[in-house]
């Protein structure tokens, strides 16, 4: 899978956000980058870094931290690790790798003169020259140059795999000394190779071993945050300081409201929660006590819904609870109120994500359990990371929020199915009394399996039904022609 525009290219410019373009670099975390030495030119220099293939990502500052000059003994390494001022964990990191053979095809894209917004080349790897390695071009026109330095070496992309960065380009050489590289009569470009990069830093080390991401873990979550018709709750296991602990921390800020266990506090997620959801003026107390536990619901209080509303989006990034909680604010929901009487909700269209991380380390995880299952009645949706399977808590989620979520997501498909069945009988003009026992057949037929879920008593055997009816539901709706008011997305 090709990125015809990547997050992790990176524009330079030296001291100020105005400076001239001096070079290219590669994001490899939300809080490093690598660019060559020389483009640095000083260890104590500030640089400018530029997210030039997506204008959504603000610039940010970035310097060389202890550890991170790498000019080598001979100053032939040429590399510098920078630390940007603030992290963009919006921004998707390169994915590093090790490992070059000679021919291996591959492109680098630099801001050389004239080309502030960039030009691509390719080339294949040649032979070694010290610890450098040598890209040689097709003609001298597609030799790298000036702009050039720092830009990460790509492998050509495959069809069901990204290209991966196997290195940097550091410099080029032509054989008569001139300014460009078609002045010269041979010229050959220079990479510096990850895995030698990884033996001078243990940062990037870290970053490009094999168990430093756990990408096929990030693109499950990132599908699940981003499609509102995935199952409203998610439980995942989470090791501290494993790969899919580092992918899990990049995407954090996709959820609106995330709770650590063990250092937030259940008051102040009450709190932000009900930021999300409108209600009548002067209810705010009355529900944020009923969320704690503190007192009965509201008469007015939340209606269970049907299913998810279509995503409007991740919002400015997560809020957390952590820290003391806030005690009660007396207010209103966000946006207009409700009039008097009316049942309390997210705003029409919205779908909010609490992120629990460590459900397992809360000291005492029932009394959140409680609150998390009083948001699931106003729509929320919740991502529960343990992090040691079986965990403190592990049964009661399972049990209180993942099991009816489930059930509740299966009879929402079923009510989108029946729709679905009977707006086809519609349009093919077959709604007369002879058809009208088959107009919502597999509806129906789904139907029946659903009502055998609740005869079963076994929780897991509920679970695991649960969870194949609503991939089968899913293949009914992508069926042609019984897509529901949503399209085919299930």
């Amino acid at each position: 899978m090709g990125e015809l525009r990547a997050d992790w290219r990176l524009r330079l410019r030296r001291e100020d956000a105005h400076g001239p373009v001096c070079g290219a670099g590669v994001l490899v975390d939300q809080n490093t980058a690598l660019t060559c030495a020389h483009v640095v030119r000083r260890p104590d220099a500030v640089m400018w870094l530029e997210f030039a293939e997506n204008s959504d990502l603000e610039p940010v500052a970035a310097r060389v931290p202890p550890g991170g000059w790498l000019p080598g003994i001979d100053g032939g390494e040429d590399v510098a690790v920078l630390r940007l001022d603030s992290p963009r964990p919006r921004a998707r990191p390169a994915r590093l790798a090790s490992g070059l053979w000679a021919g291996m095809e591959v492109y680098a894209t630099g801001y050389a003169k004239g080309f502030d917004d960039g030009l691509t080349l390719w080339g294949r790897i040649g032979g070694a020259s010290g610890e450098r390695v040598q890209l040689d071009a097709v003609t001298k026109a597609e030799v790298v140059r000036a702009g050039f330095s720092g830009a990460a070496v790509c492998t050509r992309p495959h069809e069901g795999r990204r290209s991966r960065v196997v290195g940097l380009v550091v410099s080029w050489r032509g054989d008569m000394g001139a300014l460009l590289p078609e002045d010269n009569r041979l010229a050959v470009s220079y990479l510096i190779p990850v895995d030698r990069i990884a033996e001078l830093s243990p940062i990037i080390a870290e970053l490009s071993g094999p168990q430093a991401w756990d990408h096929d873990f990030g693109e499950r979550l990132t599908r699940w945050l981003e499609d509102p018709d995935e199952d409203p709750v998610k439980i995942t296991v989470v090791g501290p300081g494993s790969g899919k602990d580092r992918s899990l921390r990049h995407l954090l800020h996709r959820a609106h409201l995330v709770y650590r266990g063990g250092a937030s506090s259940r008051p102040d997620l009450a709190d932000h929660a009900l930021g999300h959801i409108t209600f009548p003026p002067g209810q705010y107390l009355a529900y944020w006590d009923w969320l704690l536990g503190a007192r009965p619901k509201p008469r007015s209080g939340p209606k269970p819904r049907s299913g998810p509303g279509p995503r409007s989006g991740p919002g400015p990034g997560p809020r957390s609870g952590a820290g003391p909680g806030p005690g009660p604010k007396p207010r209103s929901g966000p946006g207009p109120a409700p009039r008097s009487g009316q049942t309390p909700a997210l705003e029409p269209g919205r779908q909010v994500t609490v992120l629990v991380d460590g459900l397992d380390e809360e000291p005492e995880p029932g009394p959140l359990i409680e609150l998390l299952s009083r948001l699931r009645t106003f729509g929320f949706r919740l991502l529960l990371v343990f992090r040691h399977e079986g965990g403190t808590g592990w049964t009661a989620a399972r049990d209180e929020l993942l099991r009816p979520a489930l059930l509740d997501h299966a009879d929402a498909l079923l009510d989108r199915l029946e729709r679905a069945e009977f707006s086809r009988a519609v349009r093919l003009g077959v709604v007369d009394s002879a058809s009208l026992g088959f107009m919502t057949e597999t509806a129906d037929r789904r139907r029946r399996e659903r009502r055998l879920i609740d005869d079963l008593t076994d929780p897991l055997q509920q679970l695991t039904r649960a969870r194949q009816l609503i991939r089968t539901l899913r293949a009914d709706l992508r069926r042609p022609g019984d897509r529901g008011d949503r399209g085919d997305r299930a």
